[in-house]
C-alpha cells in the first residue's frame, strides 16, 4: 500500500471531492465545496516527495522532472481513481489529488434537464459544457456519454489529460486516449479521430486555436463533438471560442458555430441547504433559430436575452437556475447570492443561511 494510499481513503470516506497534499501544510480535503485540514500536523517535504514518487507513472515522472509539474490519473485499486496534478512549490512538491467516481452517474442520476438530454440525441455538432475548475462538468460530459452509449450502436472517441471516467462497453464502441500517454496533444489526437471513423468525439478541453478549429470542423463534417471550456456562462463561452481566432477569420467561425453549434451548458456546484453535499445550477444555451441569427450576426450580448425569452426550448440563465434551487429549498439564500451573477437580485438574502 502507498503512503498516499491512507489519506486517500480518508478523503473517500469523509465524501470529499479533492485531497491538496502539499509540502509545509497540513493535508487539506475540500468537502462539500470548503476546505479544511485533514490533519493538524505540517507535511515533511522528503515525505511528500517519497510518497509522490512512489506512485507517479514513468511519463509523468519524466515530465515532472523536465517542466516542474505533471497531470496523470491514480486508481486505488478497489475504491475509485483520481485525476492528480503534481506541481513544485515554496516548501518542496505538492499535489492536489481530485476524486473521480468509479462509475458514470446517469442522466437521471444527476437530474439533468430535458434539454440537455436532447442535445444527446442530436447526429452531429458541437456540445460545450463550460465552468470553473471543479464545478462538475466532467461528471456531466460522463452521464451524457453514457447515455449515448446505452442508447446508440456507433463509436465513441475519447481524448483527455488524463482520462478521468472508464467508460465500459455497452451498446457503442468506446476507444479512450490519454494526452502525453497515447497522443502529444489534444490537436493531434483530434486529427487522428478524423480518420477513426468515430460517432462521437470528446475532447477534455478546448485549450487552444488548432484544437478548437479542428472541433468545430470535425462538429461541421457530420460528428458529434462534445468539449469544455473554463469560462462562466453561455454567452462568454461563444465569444471565447469567436475570439480565439484571427479576426480576419472570426465572421467564417461565426458562421460554422451557427449551424453546428447544437447548445452550451454552463455549471456551479452550490452547497445544499443541509451542508451534506453539493447540487448543480446548469444555464442552458440551445442553438434555436434566434441563438443561430445572433451568432452569426456578432449580437453575443444579445443571447442572454434569448436564454430569459427561450424558456420553452429548455433554455435559462444561471441566475434562473439558481433561484429554482432556492425555491426549491435545496440551497440557502447566502449560497444563491454567492454564486449569482446578478447579484442585485439576490441582494436580500445575502445574509440568510
Amino acid at each position: 500500500m502507498a503512503e498516499i494510499d491512507t489519506f486517500l481513503l480518508e478523503v473517500l470516506e469523509k465524501r470529499g471531492s479533492d485531497l491538496h497534499f502539499i509540502a509545509g501544510d497540513p493535508p487539506r480535503i475540500r468537502q462539500f465545496g470548503d476546505l479544511q485540514p485533514l490533519r493538524p500536523d505540517k507535511l515533511a517535504m522528503e515525505f511528500v516527495k517519497q510518497a509522490l514518487y512512489e506512485i507517479m507513472p514513468k511519463p509523468a515522472l519524466d515530465r515532472f522532472e523536465a517542466k516542474d509539474g505533471a497531470d496523470f490519473a491514480y486508481t486505488l485499486a478497489d475504491h475509485g481513481r483520481f485525476r492528480v496534478n503534481v506541481m513544485r512549490q515554496l516548501n518542496g512538491m505538492g499535489a492536489v489529488f481530485r476524486a473521480i467516481p468509479s462509475k458514470a452517474f446517469t442522466l437521471d442520476e444527476l437530474k439533468i434537464p430535458e434539454a440537455v438530454r436532447q442535445m444527446c440525441r442530436a447526429n452531429n455538432g458541437l456540445i460545450l459544457v463550460t465552468g470553473k475548475t471543479g464545478s462538475g462538468k466532467s461528471t456531466t460530459l460522463a452521464a451524457m456519454i453514457d447515455d449515448i452509449n446505452t442508447r446508440v450502436k456507433g463509436h465513441i472517441l475519447t481524448i483527455e489529460d488524463p482520462i478521468e471516467f472508464v467508460h465500459h462497453r455497452k451498446s457503442c464502441l468506446i476507444s479512450q486516449r490519454e494526452i502525453g500517454v497515447h497522443s502529444p496533444s489534444f490537436a493531434a489526437a483530434l486529427h487522428s479521430a478524423l480518420r477513426e471513423d468515430p460517432d462521437v468525439i470528446l475532447v477534455g478541453e478546448l485549450r487552444d486555436l488548432e484544437t478548437m478549429s479542428i472541433a468545430v470542423t470535425a462538429a461541421e463534417m457530420g460528428i458529434l463533438v462534445m468539449g469544455t471550456l473554463h469560462t462562466n456562462g453561455a454567452a462568454q463561452t461563444v465569444d471565447r471560442m469567436v475570439n480565439v481566432f484571427p479576426s480576419d477569420k472570426q465572421s467564417h467561425v461565426r458562421t460554422m458555430l451557427s449551424t453546428s453549434l447544437r447548445g452550451v451548458v454552463s455549471q456551479q456546484l452550490l452547497q445544499r441547504i443541509d451542508k451534506q453535499g453539493r447540487v448543480a445550477a446548469l444555464e442552458i444555451l440551445v442553438n434555436t433559430n434566434a441563438s443561430s441569427n445572433l451568432i452569426r450576426q456578432g449580437k453575443l450580448d444579445q443571447l442572454e436575452n434569448v436564454m430569459q425569452a427561450g424558456g420553452q426550448f429548455g433554455m435559462r440563465t444561471m441566475d434562473t437556475a439558481i433561484q429554482q434551487l432556492l425555491d426549491a429549498r435545496q440551497v440557502t439564500g447566502k449560497e444563491a447570492y454567492k454564486k449569482a451573477i446578478n447579484k442585485t437580485k439576490f441582494e436580500a438574502l445575502k445574509d440568510v443561511g
